[in-house]
């Protein structure tokens, strides 16, 4: 009972120095990448080397995140190409393990680090990313306009050298905002007039507000049941329903109430309800790249050339990774439901792992 626990050990051991050691690569590398683009970012702005030093370690741990599958993959690569080459794959076999029980140990370990990274890991990254966007946004000349969706309603700040405006909506219907307060500021943001519409068809920047009332900075009425009135914004429909273009600021934990917030405003839910199953999805996608990892090498031929299974199963793996955004992409155009969308590309991947470690097995 012993030596099983002792071998299971010393493989868990192993395979997470090398997940540890090719994280530092990859946080090295994205980190390196990100600090040129952020420097050529503030290369007309006189702050020094201290901001973008920060925004790209705000930034490259969500990156790491986003490919953490693909560092999963290649860890197991070389984790499985290590053992192999030292001759340990043959002092396991010896010992009663196969290479089914050899791929088994990092199988488990990828879930449960994917369980952690889903529970723990990412909603630090979905943190530092908003840090990262609001202190970015600080710096973008050309930032003149804000939204956010809230319980409150749907809020949206314009603002540049001919308006300073505030403009809330309780939620939307199609192409209209219904419930429109539009609060107008002068250029020293003193308040000037509310206008309130019952909606606003924004199917263009020229807004088209029906039943309108105008009310004055004192609480006058200038104007009431004005049918129709222009309204000239620098948002459109389009501009609006990509409010949460940025996910990775949404943390797991508060995936279902987001969902909940954009039913109740009227959004269309597919992306979180796509980011939602991915989260879920994530530990058993890790799980995919290990079990396709050690196909690939434990599988191979002792004549054969590594280097070249190596490059077909990194080539492999990659497609397979980017058809599962891809993928993920038609449950939100809803082309496909999202959960099918979602969990196709990993049972393809199962499907086609098990037929591997079958012949794996047989080494």
């Amino acid at each position: 009972m012993l030596k099983p626990f002792i071998i299971n050990k010393y493989l868990a051991r192993e395979f997470t120095k090398v997940i540890i050691n090719m994280i530092f690569i990859f946080f090295s590398l994205g980190f390196i990448m990100n600090l040129f683009e952020e420097i050529n970012f503030f290369k007309d702005i006189d702050i020094g080397i201290y901001i973008p030093i920060l925004l790209s370690f705000l930034i490259v741990p969500s990156l790491l995140y986003n490919m953490f599958p693909f560092i999963i993959l290649l860890s197991g690569i070389w984790f499985f190409l290590k053992i192999k080459k030292s001759d340990e794959v043959i002092a396991l076999k010896i010992s009663g393990m196969s290479n089914f029980s050899i791929i088994m140990i990092p199988s488990l370990l990828s879930i449960l680090l994917g369980i952690i990274f889903i529970t723990s890991i990412n909603p630090v990254t979905s943190a530092l990313v908003k840090k990262y966007e609001n202190l970015k946004g600080n710096y973008e000349r050309d930032k003149e306009y804000l939204a956010a969706i809230t319980e409150n309603g749907i809020w949206i700040k314009e603002k540049n050298s001919e308006k300073n405006n505030i403009i809330r909506s309780s939620n939307l219907e199609g192409e209209n905002l219904m419930n429109v307060t539009i609060y107008k500021f002068d250029k020293n943001n003193n308040f000037v007039r509310r206008i309130e519409a019952k909606s606003a068809n924004i199917s263009s920047i020229t807004w088209s507000l029906k039943n309108v009332k105008i009310i004055n900075e004192n609480g006058n009425i200038l104007s009431e049941n004005e049918k129709n009135l222009s309204y000239n914004s620098l948002y459109d429909l389009e501009k609006i329903k990509t409010l949460y273009s940025n996910l990775d600021t949404i943390s797991f934990w508060n995936i279902e109430n987001e969902i909940k917030l954009l039913e109740e405003r009227g959004y269309s839910t597919k992306q979180m309800e796509t980011k939602l199953q991915r989260s879920f999805a994530f530990p058993f996608f890790l799980l995919a790249m290990v079990v396709l990892s050690g196909v690939f090498t434990l599988g191979i031929k002792s004549k054969d050339s590594n280097l070249t299974y190596v490059f077909i199963a990194i080539i492999t793996c990659v497609l397979i990774y980017f058809f599962n955004d891809f993928s993920a992409a038609l449950g939100t155009t809803e082309k496909l439901s999202v959960g099918i969308a979602v969990w196709m590309p990993i049972v393809i991947i199962f499907i086609f792992s098990a037929v591997g470690v079958i012949y794996a097995n047989q080494k």
